[in-house]
């Protein structure tokens, strides 16, 4: 990893739960981060108690305190990671993470992310996949791999600083724009499958909310400029997956209905452009190479183009 110096970020609400599975899995990691600061964004169920307690014992490990504040949003986490960043943004540091408060991992996983930095010069942002309780993960057969998710997100600092940081996006997406916004400015971006995080907070598994979850997924797409293409061969991989045909049809339906209000896009033109060139890019290449076997962790099929509603959406 060539001496590599890293820091991280972690923005936590409530997080009494699961926060100190994280604290231990940093604090044993083969090679820790020079700072890392924990920003509780108006905790009131014990979060910054545990951390209080971990800080007494590391001098590297931080509690920044916010203000409680109304909702719960995706800006207001950026707001949060903010407030970490502006505190140690002055340190020497080689790459900074943004880690969310519910997972855990091995204790050589940010040695392993700072070694693939290291290899190549042109990795503006790394990560993994993650788990949830239920030993989900998405298939790297049917997804982009160049897509990075954002319970764990490593990027080089050079990357982050150009990208301006996270953007306060309320209905969230804030990891995706990252991801585009890095591919734009000629960064390589890369989940590497060879490890994983364990996701530990419940994801919603009934059916309406499933069904929920699709349809403003399908949302999401329109307003991050998806091709009504590539969403066509998503919204038909859906189909095909639990539940089956209805989660399809809510994923379409979602997108049909945000390009009938005509809702505002969340990213620029240019990104659009970029993101939909980009989509048909690797759709033409998935149909022209066929049902082929996985190379470099993706299949070249037509289903590789309709990842999953959960998974990376590139």
């Amino acid at each position: 990893m060539a001496g590599l110096k890293y820091i991280l970020v972690t923005p936590a609400r409530n997080e009494g739960r699961f926060i100190e599975s994280l604290i231990t899995s940093v604090v044993v990691q083969t090679v820790r981060p020079i700072k890392w600061v924990i920003v509780s964004d108006g905790s009131t169920d014990g979060t910054d108690e545990v951390v209080i307690k971990y800080s007494s014992e590391y001098s590297w490990i931080e509690l920044i305190r916010m203000p409680h504040r109304g909702g719960r949003d995706f800006a207001g986490k950026v707001h949060a990671f903010n407030a970490g960043y502006a505190r140690i943004r002055s340190l020497q540091y080689d790459a900074i993470g943004s880690v969310d408060a519910d997972i855990s991992f091995d204790s050589d996983y940010f040695a392993f992310l700072l070694t693939k930095l290291a290899e190549d010069p042109r990795l503006g942002l790394v990560g993994t996949p993650f788990e949830d309780g239920s030993h989900k993960t998405y298939d790297y057969r049917f997804t982009s791999i160049e897509h990075v998710s954002g319970a764990c997100q490593l990027f080089r600092r050079e990357c982050f600083e150009q990208i301006g940081g996270y953007v306060p996006l309320k209905a969230g997406g804030i990891d995706q724009l990252a991801v585009l916004a890095a591919r734009m400015k000629g960064w390589k971006t890369r989940t590497f499958t060879e490890k994983v995080c364990q996701h530990h907070r419940e994801m919603g598994t009934a059916v309406r909310g499933e069904l929920a979850a699709r349809f403003s997924q399908g949302i999401k797409d329109y307003a991050f400029g998806s091709h009504p293409v590539w969403e066509l061969f998503r919204f038909v991989y859906q189909m095909t997956r639990r539940p089956m045909l209805l989660g399809g049809l809510a994923l379409g339906s979602g997108y049909f209905w945000a390009a009938v209000q005509r809702l505002e896009r969340q990213i620029p033109g240019e990104m659009v452009a970029f993101r939909r060139n980009e989509q048909m890019l690797r759709l033409k290449k998935c149909l022209l190479q066929g049902n082929k076997r996985p190379i470099d962790g993706e299949a070249f099929s037509a289903k590789a183009a309709c990842q999953s509603s959960r998974g990376p959406s590139l």
